[in-house]
Formats: structure tokens, C-alpha cells, sequence
């Protein structure tokens, strides 16, 4: 079957490798800032190009529970990574912002952090994946308690949520592209609530 397939390839293949394929866009991202491929604005096409990678990657990573108990494919052994990739990824979105868009010019940063909404709840997004790096490692998990560590994990469908509404403010107008990426993030929360749902009813039901 295919699912046995896909499950017997995600056993043989090291989490590693995911750490090493994301090094590729931003490789091209340089060769293109390089060759003048990027056109006119070329800093913000790479500041665009982190973000959407980055979010694209908190969505895959809230892909992967669903598509264990939904389709049998256990990718969970690659949630680490690809959490730590998307926080990889929104870091250097920010860097690219900070540095290269404004040039550490703090008061407009501050200026714009606070009257600007796109980027109010951007900033949010990051300050909210901080403690999901930070504790994405072993001995947080034995620290923390895996039942805590699950807890606080749980923050990344805010994060994905501040990253979607960041993107639909930036872009100003009602584009196919974020609108889609926020009915996934919208239906990935809900199925999230339905799943809780049940398993606090099945803990709470007598026993016959």
C-alpha cells in the first residue's frame, strides 16, 4: 500500500536531511541576489520569499498530527525539524527586514511595529515561536514534562494564525493566496478543537 510506502521511507530517512534541503532556497535566493535576478526591489522579494517559506513550513508542520490519524502517514519524527525550520526560516524574514529594508533604523522599526497592524501581529507571530524553539529539545521535553511540553506546543496554532493574518494585511487586498493559507490554518485549528473535544468527553464518560 501506499501509505506502508511512504511510512517504510520516512523510517529510512534522517530528519537531517531536512536540516540540509532548507539550506537550498536561501542558496538561490543569493545566487539570484547575485546574477540581479530579483528584479527592481530585490531585498523585498527575499524578505517575501522567507516569510511565505516560513509559514508554508509552521502549515506543514500542523499537517503532520492530521495526517496520522487521518491518513495513517506518521511523519511525526520530522515535527521537530520542521518546526525549528520555520522558525529558521520567520528569523530570517525579520533579520532581512531589520537589516536590509529599514537598516536599523530603530525608530521607524518601533514606529512601525506599533502603527502598523501587518506588522504588530507579525512580531506577535515571532515573540510566539520563540519559546517553541527554544524548547524544542530533549531536555525541555524531560524538564517541562512531555503533558507540559504538549501544552505549550499548542501555541504554534496561534503563531500559524498571527503568520496568515500578517500575510492578508501585507499583501492589502483579497488575494486567492493568503486567503487560502488561512482557511488551512482556520480548518487545521478546528479539527484541532474537534480532537480535544472528543478526547475530553471520552476521559469524562462514565464507565458503563
Amino acid at each position: 500500500m501506499l501509505v506502508d510506502r511512504l511510512n517504510g521511507w520516512a523510517r529510512r530517512i534522517s530528519p537531517n536531511w531536512l536540516y540540509a534541503a532548507a539550506v537550498i532556497p536561501v542558496l538561490w535566493l543569493v545566487w539570484q541576489l547575485n546574477t540581479g535576478a530579483l528584479g527592481v526591489d530585490p531585498v523585498k522579494r527575499i524578505e517575501h520569499s522567507l516569510g511565505l517559506w516560513g509559514l508554508q513550513m509552521i502549515v506543514a508542520g500542523l499537517c503532520i498530527t492530521p495526517l496520522r490519524r487521518l491518513a495513517g502517514v506518521n511523519l511525526l519524527r520530522f515535527r521537530r525539524a520542521v518546526g525549528l525550520i520555520a522558525f529558521a526560516y520567520v528569523t530570517l524574514h525579520l533579520t532581512v527586514w531589520l537589516l536590509l529594508d529599514l537598516q536599523l533604523r530603530w525608530g521607524q522599526i518601533w514606529g512601525d511595529i506599533l502603527k502598523r497592524p501587518y506588522i504588530t501581529v507579525g512580531m506577535a507571530g515571532f515573540a510566539l515561536m520563540l519559546p517553541l524553539a527554544l524548547t524544542s529539545n530533549a531536555a525541555s521535553i524531560r524538564r517541562l514534562g512531555a503533558a507540559g511540553w504538549q501544552k505549550l506546543h499548542r501555541i504554534t496554532y496561534l503563531a500559524a494564525l498571527a503568520g496568515v493574518i500578517h500575510y492578508i494585511w501585507l499583501v492589502r487586498t483579497w488575494q486567492a493566496e493568503p486567503i487560502l493559507y488561512f482557511l488551512a490554518v482556520i480548518g487545521l485549528i478546528l479539527l484541532r478543537v474537534l480532537w480535544s473535544a472528543r478526547s475530553r468527553r471520552a476521559r469524562t464518560a462514565p464507565v458503563a
